[in-house]
């Protein structure tokens, strides 16, 4: 009982300190965002409160720009998909026929001439994994193929059509309205997984299936679990050139994700996912457009994303430098929160279930393995699936992150301030591993032993916190060259209370997140 009340008492606290800590940020955001607002980039009148509106992020820009028109565009490619579906009882090789018929519409628009490009590249890849999809060495020549043409995409900007002589030049004027090889960063994964799930495809041990069902709440349920999707293989008829070539480029999906390898693609385009119902479906939709007027609210208000690119952050105070970092990394999630479910709400709408790609806030993820198993999550399955594993897994932990974070850096684009994020993430990844190698092996019994692990556990996190907003920000506000300026800012006399301050907050917040973590145990644990 006097744990209990303990506990109790603690939670109040730690309530109030969170309630008293962003009311803090809150004023000081608002205030920053009034005082420098004209020294800022890419504020547009905005439509609320007559402030001004923070669209410098090009990539959420774009989205939010197009968004009435992607809606438009997808409700139609649903009507026409569902009625011949309907009309003509079609199963996985028809469906994969219209869709493929409907994306080629969608890449024309998008990409133009280029699609050249697209279909001729993955044609390829079709035939390497049919010639030596069963050989020894096909795992070397899969990731060969296809690095090689990740990083020549970049290097030479998508191929310009001059390039390959004269006659072809008048193509260039019909590269359509959004860069090829941006997109088809995301073809890339789809072109592994279906080369891996096809060399698989015959390796009946490497998953039991009753085993799993016995074991998974959800499919004991009578429903059916990703995992489930994506480790069961599919008949060797479902690895068609139709259904390769409407896994990689199906519209829903196509852009942005999120990632599903092509085993569970090809089985529910077979039997349409049946894990939300309509209903769930519709709130699901609801939830989306909540969260759209909240990120609305943030952008008018906070001009977080402003501050970053304008380089306006170098005359503030180390406090103010917190704040706008912190202000960033929830606009980036909330940013790719809302990409990856409007893509996933219609992807369900049309039956196919991809994973959820932002399952956790930001602001619940106290340790690095945590946070990115649940920031960009389908990349984080593709990765454990495709790269971890066939490194050796948990025997080489220490190794794979850093081949697995170099390939994420790779992926995202070549740039310097991005290979510093994955290596400075590899470091703080290290310790993290270690700690948690020896709390394994430490057995806790006693309850002044469990506090003190308790209250270590949250140090710890408080550490891991503060690395994980060190990689963010040079990885995507001040680039490796602000490194120096960074640790000298922070380290002066005047900045220690302010850094003081910071660790205790995320110390604060990892206990917090300790109760929201027992009181979903207690939950699960009573039904």
């Amino acid at each position: 009982m006097k744990s209990s009340s303990w506990q109790q008492k603690e939670l109040a606290f730690l309530i109030l300190y969170a309630v008293v800590f962003y009311t803090m940020v809150i004023r000081r955001s608002l205030q920053l965002s009034h005082d420098h607002y004209s020294k800022l980039y890419g504020l547009r009148p905005g439509w609320i409160a007559h402030r001004l509106n923070d669209v410098s992020d090009a990539q959420w820009r774009n989205f939010r720009g197009n968004l009435p028109i992607l809606t438009m565009v997808f409700g139609i490619f649903t009507l026409v998909a569902s009625m011949l579906r309907a009309l003509y009882c079609l199963k996985a090789k028809g469906m994969s026929i219209v869709w493929l018929v409907i994306s080629l519409a969608y890449l024309s628009y998008l990409h133009g001439a280029c699609v050249i490009f697209i279909f001729t590249i993955a044609s390829a890849n079709f035939l390497l994994v049919k010639i030596c999809g069963r050989k020894k060495y096909f795992s070397f020549a899969l990731w060969i193929f296809n690095l090689s043409f990740l990083l020549c995409n970049r290097i030479y900007d998508g191929y310009p059509f001059s390039s390959f002589g004269q006659s072809w030049v008048y193509l260039d004027n019909f590269r359509g309205n959004f860069r090829w090889h941006i997109c088809f960063n995301f073809v890339v994964l789809r072109m592994i997984s279906f080369g891996y799930d096809y060399h698989w495809a015959d390796q009946y041990n490497r998953f039991d299936q009753k085993k799993h069902i016995q074991r998974c709440v959800h499919c004991s349920s009578g429903k059916t679990c990703y995992l489930l999707l994506q480790e069961r293989s599919v008949p060797n008829d479902k690895f068609s050139f139709s259904i390769y070539l409407c896994y990689l480029v199906y519209a829903p999906l196509y852009i942005a994700g999120p990632i599903i390898s092509f085993n569970a693609f090809a089985s529910q385009l077979d039997t349409p996912q049946k894990n939300y119902s309509s209903r769930e479906v519709a709130w699901y939709g609801l939830r989306w457009l909540f969260s759209l007027f909240l990120m609305e609210l943030m952008s008018h208000f906070f001009y977080y994303n402003a501050f970053s690119i304008s380089g306006v952050w170098k005359q503030l105070s180390p406090m103010d430098i917190f704040i706008i970092g912190y202000g960033v990394l929830n606009f980036m999630w909330l940013k790719f929160f809302l990409i990856w479910r409007y893509f996933r709400f219609w992807s369900l709408i049309n039956g196919i279930e991809a994973p959820e790609n932002m399952p956790r806030c930001v602001n619940n993820c106290y340790n690095l393995e945590s946070f990115w198993k649940n920031w960009h999550a389908s990349f984080n399955k593709w990765l454990v699936r495709y790269v971890y594993i066939p490194l050796g897994g948990a025997q080489k932990k220490l190794l794979n992150v850093w081949v697995i974070f170099t390939f994420v850096a790779i992926w995202h684009d070549l740039e310097w301030k991005l290979l510093s994020w994955a290596w400075l993430t590899c470091l703080f990844f290290i310790p993290e591993m270690l700690v948690k190698s020896a709390a394994t092996a430490f057995q806790v019994k006693g309850a002044f032993r469990e506090f003190v692990f308790r209250e270590l556990s949250a140090v710890s996190g408080a550490v891991t916190i503060t690395c994980l907003m060190v990689a963010n920000l040079v990885g995507f506000v001040i680039g490796p060259s602000g490194i120096n300026w960074l640790v000298s800012e922070f380290l002066r006399k005047e900045a220690l209370p302010i850094l003081g301050g910071m660790f205790i907050s995320f110390y604060v917040g990892t206990k917090l997140m300790f109760h929201i973590s027992d009181a979903k145990q207690r939950r699960n644990q009573s039904r």
